[in-house]
C-alpha cells in the first residue's frame, strides 16, 4: 500500500496522544532488545528509544515511503528495515519489548497473528500495543457503503476491508493463555475538535482510505466526492467533534 507521510502527519499530535499513554506504560530497564512494528516515519521509534537506556531499538514497516522519512531518525541503537508483521511473527527470535503503534488493525486474523507474536516474548519480556478499534464510528461504515455501489464496486472489483480488531476481553484472555501478567487492557475515546466534517475526511484520507483509493484508479476522485458529501449529511456542523476509539494492550511474560 502507498503511504503518504505528510498526508498521515496532518494529524500528527492526535497520532501521538496514545503513543504517550502505552509508552507510559512500559517497564524501563536497561539495554533492552526492543521491535516497534509499524514504525512509520521513526519520530517515534526513536522517542520510544531515547526512554529505553541502553536498548537496541529495530524499526520495521512495509512502506518504503514511510522508511524514506524514517531513515534520518536512525542512531546508534536504533536501527530500521522494511519488513511485514506477518513475516516477523513466523520468523525465529525473541525480544524483551515488542511494541506497536497503530499498525495491528491491518493485519488481518487477530486469533492467529497475535499469539504468535507473544510468543516471540521473552521471559520478564513485555508486549505493548496500541490500535485503533473505531471501525463502528459513521466516517468508517461509510466507506464500506460506498465501496458496495456501482460504480465504485467494479472498480475496486468488489474489495472492501473489514476490520480485524477484537474486543479488549478476546484480547486479555489471549494474553492469560499465553502465561502473561501484570494484564493492562483498556480502550479509550481520543477526541478531535475539528472544523467540520472535511477534517474528518482529511484523517481518514491519510488511513483508513488508502487501500480503496490506490484502487480506484480514475474512480479515486468521484469516490472522495460522494464519501464527503455523505459524510458532511451524518456528521453536520462547526466546530465538530470526532471521537475516535482506539484498543491498548500491555502485558509482561511470566518468567
Amino acid at each position: 500500500m502507498p503511504w503518504n507521510p505528510d498526508q498521515y502527519h496532518q494529524f500528527q499530535a492526535a497520532r501521538c496522544a496514545p503513543f504517550e499513554n502505552i509508552a507510559a506504560l512500559i517497564t524501563v530497564r536497561e539495554g533492552l532488545y526492543a521491535v516497534d512494528l509499524g514504525c512509520g516515519t521513526g519520530e517515534l521509534t526513536r522517542q520510544l528509544a531515547d526512554r529505553l537506556p541502553g536498548c537496541a531499538m529495530l524499526g520495521i514497516d512495509n512502506s518504503p515511503e514511510m522508511l524514506s522519512r524514517a531513515a534520518p531518525q536512525a542512531r546508534d541503537g536504533v536501527r530500521f528495515e522494511w519488513g511485514a508483521v506477518e513475516d516477523f511473527a513466523a520468523a525465529p527470535g525473541e525480544w524483551d519489548l515488542i511494541f506497536s503503534h497503530a499498525m495491528l488493525h491491518w493485519i488481518p486474523d487477530h486469533r492467529t497473528l497475535i499469539p504468535a507474536l507473544l510468543a516471540k516474548v521473552r521471559p520478564g519480556g513485555q508486549i505493548a500495543v496500541q490500535m485503533p478499534s473505531n471501525f463502528n464510528h459513521i466516517a468508517q461504515r461509510l466507506v464500506v457503503d460506498i465501496a458496495l455501489e456501482e460504480p465504485f464496486r467494479t472498480a475496486l472489483d468488489g474489495f472492501v476491508r473489514y476490520s480485524p480488531v477484537l474486543t479488549i476481553d478476546d484480547y486479555a484472555e489471549m494474553l492469560f493463555a499465553a502465561d502473561f501478567e501484570h494484564i493492562t487492557v483498556f480502550e479509550k475515546i481520543y477526541p478531535q475538535v475539528l472544523e467540520d466534517s472535511d477534517g474528518v475526511v482529511e484523517f481518514t484520507k491519510g488511513t483508513v482510505l488508502v487501500p480503496y483509493l490506490e484502487r480506484l484508479g480514475d474512480r479515486a476522485d468521484a469516490f472522495m466526492q460522494t464519501y464527503r458529501e455523505r459524510l458532511g449529511q451524518h456528521m453536520p456542523g462547526s466546530p465538530l467533534f470526532y471521537s475516535f476509539r482506539r484498543i491498548i494492550f500491555v502485558a509482561t511474560r511470566t518468567s
